[in-house]
């Protein structure tokens, strides 16, 4: 099938380019207002719509799933991450710990009409050949199956899975990653090189979902050294001069008053020269990496341009989820004994951190400086874990600027499937039933033609650790379990409390208690295991 005009949107159908970090925080770019060098991705940004309120899943797997069916991660198999569940758990609908048949992907719908499908990079949706890119849609893939790895391949290509092979590549597994692998770059090179070997002329689906920023922290030493001292004052310095430059260019409210600090670890005066060397060092390394997958996004651009295609090419840029301020899935994976496990394995010395033998994470309080006005980070149901960096990229798209309504990551498998004039099948693909999206097409706000992506009743639920929250318009009610939060059911208007500082559940009861029905209607719809369903549920009992 040709790039024709499909009969149902009157336009050439467009190339898709989608782009996932992993675990970057809201304001880790230049264009939301990061000091970390982007140029590529700022240009991209400001040339589309910086969506403001735009909503992913807690954690990666879970808004992987969303990502790429439309629905619910609850519906799609990945109910909690597989690599902290339980085994209550094991055998229920949704918590598979793979993208189950229940779903379609948006893959598969635009490879059945005549899209060229390639990704190149993290999965985290299965860990079989059967549940590999290549049995989902995808005609050419390399991928990374796990939730992360080393970024320089080393430890072997099975280390800490107890032998199981972590890349894949087509439907065969990758015994050997090249000498000189980086993820960052080995993930642009192939995904260059897929849209290279193209003859057919048809257009093309390209997911290029990074493993960076996530932990452990590693770039090229080049470019770890450009930021060089740029940490030294501190996560709360670069707190504050980050919220400073996302009220100058308007993605946060001048009088917004940011959620405080949530860490028990010591603050950065009470750490001593040494602890502080490391902590900046660490930052540096993350900044670094940041800079480094937008170098690669650049390669992939400059690749379009030279071809005549950018224009033709939708650009989603995203993260997965809020600034990591843990490691979520290390303790699990890795075991109970992992700070024995680093000492025993890598060199953490001042000067080696951020090599491929170093082993390191920013923590909370970095984190923070990323995700505010927002409260916590990553695997949280507060802002801060759930609202996410994100851009559309098109001349296609009449809007431009700032776009501040809600929408979530349910929300791209229905607006690519109605841009490439695709209808979704609804309820059974190939002969087996399927559950229908849950998100919206956002073309209509995109173009221009409506104010909104979802309208005022629509509700919208997340669940994950046993954090809950439910939101409806700019009322959202959260509960986080202690000892993260107050194990009850909190209250907050976000259209004057962004940061979900003041709790109105006491001065507000029935508005809770609307909210906490909608709650109860979206468990019922997701299928949502309300029990432990994760090793941290477990632990804070």
């Amino acid at each position: 099938m040709s790039n024709d005009i499909p009969p149902k949107t009157g336009r050439k159908r467009p190339n898709f380019l989608l782009i996932v970090a992993d675990d970057l925080g809201f304001s880790d770019i230049g264009a939301f207002g990061s000091e970390i060098e982007t140029p590529h991705l700022d240009a991209l940004a400001e040339r589309g719509v910086k969506l403001t309120d735009f909503h992913s899943a807690p954690a990666c797997s879970p808004t992987r799933s969303m990502l790429l069916t439309g629905t619910d991660h609850h519906i799609a198999g990945i109910g909690t991450m597989v690599e902290v569940a339980t085994p209550e758990i094991q055998g229920l609908p949704g918590y598979e710990g793979y993208l189950n048949e229940r779903v379609v992907t948006v893959t598969e719908l635009l490879r059945d009409a005549g899209y060229t499908t390639l990704i190149s990079g993290k999965w985290h949706l299965g860990m079989t050949l059967e549940t590999s890119p290549h049995a989902r849609g995808f005609e050419k893939s390399f991928a990374l199956l796990p939730g992360g790895h080393n970024h320089y391949g080393i430890g072997g290509i099975a280390a800490v899975r107890g032998g199981q092979p972590l890349y894949t590549e087509g439907g065969s597994f990758v015994p050997k990653l090249p000498e000189d692998f980086y993820s960052s770059d080995y993930f642009t090179d192939r995904l260059i090189g897929f849209l290279r070997e193209r003859e057919d002329g048809r257009p093309f689906f390209a997911y290029l979902p990074f493993s960076a920023p996530h932990w452990p922290l590693q770039a090229p030493r080049e470019v770890i050294a450009k930021y060089k001292g740029r940490y030294d004052a501190g996560p709360e310095a670069l707190r504050q001069e980050r919220l400073e430059r996302l009220k100058a260019l308007g993605l946060a409210p001048r009088d917004v008053t940011a959620h405080p600090v949530v860490s028990d670890e010591k603050p950065w005066e009470e750490l001593t020269d040494e602890e502080r060397a490391v902590s900046a060092r660490s930052m540096e390394v993350y900044a670094a990496m940041v800079d480094r997958m937008d170098w690669n996004i650049g390669r992939v651009v400059s690749y379009l341009e030279q071809t005549g295609e950018l224009d033709d090419t939708v650009v989603i840029f995203l993260s997965d989820n809020g600034a990591e301020g843990a490691i979520v899935e290390a303790l699990p994976v890795i075991g109970p004994h992992i700070a024995q496990h680093i000492r025993e394995n890598y060199d953490n010395s001042l000067e080696n951190i951020g090599n491929g033998n170093s082993y390191v994470w920013y923590g909370p309080r970095w984190a923070q400086a990323a995700t505010a006005p927002s409260r916590l980070y990553k695997a949280f149901t507060s802002q801060g874990g759930i609202r996410v960096v994100s851009f559309f990229s098109w001349p296609g798209f009449t809007r431009k600027g700032a776009g501040t309504a809600f929408s979530t990551v349910q929300d791209i498998t229905p607006t690519l499937l109605e841009l490439a004039g695709i209808v979704h099948p609804g309820n059974s693909y190939e002969g087996r039933p399927i559950e229908a999206p849950r998100g919206v097409s956002l073309v209509r706000y995109l173009d221009n033609r409506q104010e909104f992506a979802h309208g005022p009743d629509h509700a919208t639920g997340w669940e994950l650790f046993g954090r809950r929250a439910i939101r409806q318009g700019d009322w959202k009610a959260v509960f986080i379990p202690e000892p993260w939060g107050p194990g009850r059911w909190q209250l907050y208007d976000l259209g004057r409390d962004p940061g979900e500082v003041e709790d109105l559940a006491a001065r507000s009861p029935g508005k809770l208690d609307e909210l906490l029905r909608l709650w109860d209607r979206y468990v019922e719809e997701t299928g949502v295991f309300l029990g432990p369903a994760t090793v941290f549920e477990v632990a804070a009992e």
